[in-house]
């Protein structure tokens, strides 16, 4: 699927409760995770809307691009020499996007999430993403995602332009087997490794959130289940057994050709 060697990558899921609707609190009590912890890694990835909440309060939370979140996402890349991900909600040309940051100490790429989830309103709220966006780091060609693309499958369908697929979500507990199990899923269809974060706790109009982050390789083997406790874990992806599976098994060699309309 690519020529050059893959590079080990370091990931580090951070699964914690939101305060709601408090851009200030959650920031701090992230930076105080990150400087505790000290992580060597590569990669800290925060849950969906890791500044709010899922709010459907869309206007009143939406910070203009650049804002104060992606300013502390910066630094904090910065300090911790490595890239930060996670989706805010972003006023962009008069609209509100629920935007998947993924922040380098020198860059900024962003995703904005394409299926909105309209069994809560979302899509009344926000702008529907129009993109399918790939981007590199450290040698890795990441996809992200958000929450509800998880379950498009043909969305997530690698080209053969990914090594890695990452989701942020605020995915409610009754729903944890649907998580855990498409995450999975994702990782063996696509030859890839698959990290998702999701968060923990309850929100203000009562939905709970069992956690279940994971890890997972390209074989859909768990490489870090942190179940329903905080927790900040970091884990190694390992590029060459990435590469030697895909040789061992390439069944991206048989996949239908198909055309993406967004």
């Amino acid at each position: 699927m690519r020529d050059t060697e893959l590079n080990d990558l370091r990931v580090t899921l951070v699964q914690h409760a939101l305060a709601w609707e408090d851009p200030e609190d959650n920031r701090r009590q992230f930076e105080s995770l990150l400087d505790a912890a000290a992580p060597e890694t590569d990669l800290v990835l925060l849950p969906e809307m890791f500044t709010t909440g899922f709010s459907m309060n869309a206007l009143a939370n939406a910070e203009e691009p650049g804002g104060a979140t992606e300013q502390w996402m910066r630094a904090m890349a910065r300090k911790h020499d490595c890239a930060l991900g996670g989706s805010v909600a972003i006023r962009s040309e008069g609209q509100v996007f629920n935007r998947f940051l993924f922040v380098t100490p020198d860059i900024t790429h962003h995703y904005d999430k394409r299926h909105l989830f309209r069994m809560a309103g979302e899509h009344k709220r926000y702008a529907m993403g129009d993109e399918r966006v790939v981007l590199e780091w450290r040698g890795w060609r990441i996809k992200p995602e958000v929450c509800y693309d998880l379950r498009f499958p043909v969305f997530s369908r690698n080209r053969n332009d990914y090594d890695l697929l990452l989701f942020v979500a605020n995915w409610p507990a009754p729903r944890a087997m649907h998580w855990r199990t498409l995450l999975r899923a994702r990782a063996i269809e696509n030859l890839a490794a698959v990290v998702g974060v999701n968060r923990i706790g309850s929100d203000a109009n009562g939905l709970s959130y069992s956690g279940d982050s994971l890890a997972v390789d390209a074989r859909g083997e768990l490489i870090a289940d942190l179940e329903d406790r905080e927790a900040l874990q970091t884990v190694t992806l390992d590029g060459k057994a990435l590469q030697a599976y895909r040789e061992a098994f390439p069944a991206h060699l048989d996949a239908d050709d198909f055309h993406l309309e967004l």
